[in-house]
């Protein structure tokens, strides 16, 4: 696995559009606060053509452009790393047009976003073995304060920090508006995890498990799989002796949408050599259709895979979130209702 350097004081951030762009509130607004506050720490900015761009069909501009404006960016030696300004619906549609080939010449170079971004994170893992940071996109730094989770995705590009925890409380509702655009998290629910060991729930005993993490958005991948885009066996092959470390959430899907993608992945291989898994919040957090609910739809159909499920962890579109690299060797360690994620970039 390569890992692109970690930017340094006074480096340049580099801002690209591949999903939306900061084009509308409150977003725009969010997004130039955290370009001031980046900008007043020292660091250079630098936006790319399609960052206030809104001219695309679920994306910020064509597919031909969105690529284009990733491909120069990450090319480019004045950007240290890549910052995505946003997720968005149609972000797979620029994939026929990134040269993944040329990518795997290049110097690895970190990007960080997540939600449809996960086309680019799962992406660069399976296809070019480079490390890539499934976290908060740039507008969420325009928030003040900051929440401890956007401190520690920061702090990871710094290479200051590898091993993240779990945090006491979650949003269930935003309160961020057009009018309140730089409104901190509404953090009215207490962190609970679900934790399944041989099937069974256990939330008792402290356990570790690891493998190399790999994951992102199940909206997302279930439309990867099966591509010629999915390289999810070749990944396997190359790192069978640390198996995978799954972290997945997920957005628009039900509970038996649920369970579909997770049965589709599962049919496919893509679970083959599973350690693990992470789940996140779902953003249909409590909800039930025909008897399947969010824990069901998971353990009914990883559970015969016999290995650790962790579910409802602070990963997805129910924040805070923990920044997760995706490629990097993983190690969980759960006890009781605390998480620690330890990344080792080997």
């Amino acid at each position: 696995m390569r890992y692109g350097p970690f930017l340094k004081d006074r480096g340049t951030i580099g801002y690209v559009a591949p999903s939306f762009g900061c084009n509308i509130e409150p977003y725009r607004s969010s997004f130039d606060h955290a370009l001031e506050h980046f900008q007043k720490e020292g660091y250079k900015v630098l936006p790319g053509p399609n960052a206030y761009e809104g001219s695309g069909l679920g994306i910020s501009n064509t597919p031909e452009k969105c690529a284009a404006e990733f491909m120069e960016w990450y090319e480019r030696k004045d950007t240290d790393i890549l910052h995505s300004c946003g997720g968005g619906e149609l972000m797979c549609e620029i994939l026929p047009y990134i040269d993944f080939e040329k990518l795997k010449k290049l110097p690895p170079k970190w990007f960080m976003g997540y939600s449809d971004n996960t086309n680019l994170v799962f992406l660069l893992a399976t296809i070019c073995d480079v490390a890539a940071v499934y976290g908060p996109c740039a507008p969420t730094f325009g928030m003040e304060p900051w929440h401890p989770a956007l401190q520690d995705a920061w702090d990871l590009l710094r290479g200051k920090k590898k091993i993240v925890t779990n945090y006491d409380r979650w949003e269930s509702e935003s309160l961020k508006t057009e009018d309140n655009p730089l409104e901190p998290y509404n953090l009215t629910e207490d962190f609970r995890l679900h934790t399944y060991v041989n099937g069974k729930m256990d939330t008792a005993k402290e356990f570790s498990f690891s493998g190399r993490l790999l994951g992102g958005c199940m909206d997302i991948l279930y439309i990867l799989c099966g591509t010629r885009f999915d390289y999810v066996k070749a990944f396997q092959e190359r790192y069978r002796e640390d198996g995978v470390l799954w972290f997945l959430e997920s957005c628009d899907l039900t509970p038996l949408d649920m369970r579909r993608t997770l049965f589709s992945l599962r049919e496919a291989g893509w679970f083959e050599t599973a350690k693990g898994f992470l789940i996140g919040r779902p953003y249909h957090f409590g909800e039930e259709l025909f008897g399947a609910d969010q824990y069901n739809a998971v353990t009914g159909i990883l559970g015969e895979l016999g290995v650790p499920i962790v579910m409802d962890v602070d990963i997805g579109h129910l924040p805070p979130t923990m920044p997760v690299v995706s490629g990097s060797l993983g190690t969980v360690t759960v006890k009781g209702n605390n998480l620690k994620l330890a990344m080792d970039f080997v």
